[in-house]
């Protein structure tokens, strides 16, 4: 089927590259425009023009899809359009011009977790069974036909861009059976059903772990928070960035044969074992590696050293 495919992230690649593979004719890549990055801020293209380039595939660089991007994908021919984490919404009049519309591979359940941040939302509710849907766009928020859909388990503690890069992957294989069905029955496709949830975009302050909540809720939401926008705690008043909370059972049972009196605090940081262990309301978490406001992200345990050997957070 000819194709034209809008995307952006390292998480739109594997889509791009298993519909090459799988034959079909990408006839064009509409994906955002370079960005700066890194400490020197230089221009550079989205993972996604950069495979495009690598396939000789002609790409339009546009941070919205208006009429610029509707007239050049109006030359390409395409029967339909594939759309996998662009960053932006497909508005009429590009909405209507492949013959068989668009479509969107989305990383939920559908109708549970529309909008922008899936993953991470389903991550910080607590959530472990983790799916993919293929849908047909519509004007109303990621409320279209449902074409095909897969779902697998992630184990606890696995961060959001884990389990993006995952889904990312084993997502492929609902896409191009997607595009198969609309090839066999260009009217495929079912209604959702269910009860829908939004999953809205994430804000640096959405990173601020809650201290006082169970172990497994303190968790959940690094996972989910990790690695954008970031998890973070306070310490002596400056921010400390957590980008790694292991399971433990070191500090789990603290206070089973102790008096009430002689249990660490909720926030607590002890240097147990050679781990840097964050004491909870109900177990612990090690901090395996941090970074302190204004320097480099280091060990937990080397940082907590440097403390004395113990720390409180909030």
């Amino acid at each position: 089927m000819r194709i034209v495919f809008a995307g952006t992230p390292e998480f739109a690649v594997p889509s791009l590259r298993s519909l090459v593979d799988a034959g079909h004719d990408v006839a064009g890549v509409i994906t955002r425009e370079d960005a700066p990055l890194g400490r020197k801020r230089v221009l550079t293209p989205s993972p996604v023009a950069r495979l495009a380039a690598d396939l000789g595939i002609p790409t339009l660089k546009a941070n919205r899809l208006g009429d610029d991007a509707a007239a050049w994908a109006s030359e390409l021919g395409a029967e339909l359009g594939v759309i996998v984490a662009y960053g932006g919404l497909v508005r009429e009049p590009l909405l209507s011009l492949p013959e068989h519309g668009w479509i969107n591979l989305h990383f939920s359940e559908l109708p549970r977790w529309r909008g922008a941040a899936p993953v991470q939302r389903a991550l910080m509710a607590g959530e472990r069974r983790l799916g993919v849907t293929v849908f047909r766009l519509v004007e109303a928020l990621d409320a279209g036909d449902v074409l095909t859909r897969d779902e697998r388990e992630f184990g606890p503690g696995t961060s959001a861009g884990e389990a993006l890069a995952e889904l990312a992957d084993f997502g492929t294989g609902a896409l191009l059976a997607a595009v198969a069905a609309i090839a066999a029955d260009p009217d495929s496709g079912d209604p959702q059903a269910g009860e829908a949830s939004y999953a809205h975009k994430l804000t640096r302050e959405d990173g601020r772990i809650d201290l006082s909540a169970p172990a497994d809720r303190v968790l959940a939401h690094w996972a989910g928070v990790t690695p954008e926008p970031g998890a973070f705690a306070m310490h002596e008043g400056a921010p400390l960035k957590l980008h790694e909370l292991r399971v433990t059972t070191v500090g789990a049972g603290a206070g089973v044969d102790q008096p009430a009196a002689a249990e660490p605090e909720r926030g607590t940081v002890t240097l147990e074992g050679g781990s840097a262990i964050l004491h909870l309301a109900d177990g612990a978490l090690e901090l395996a590696r941090v970074q302190p406001a204004g320097k480099p992200a280091m060990d937990g345990a080397a940082w907590l050293r440097g403390r004395g050997g113990a720390a409180v957070l909030s």
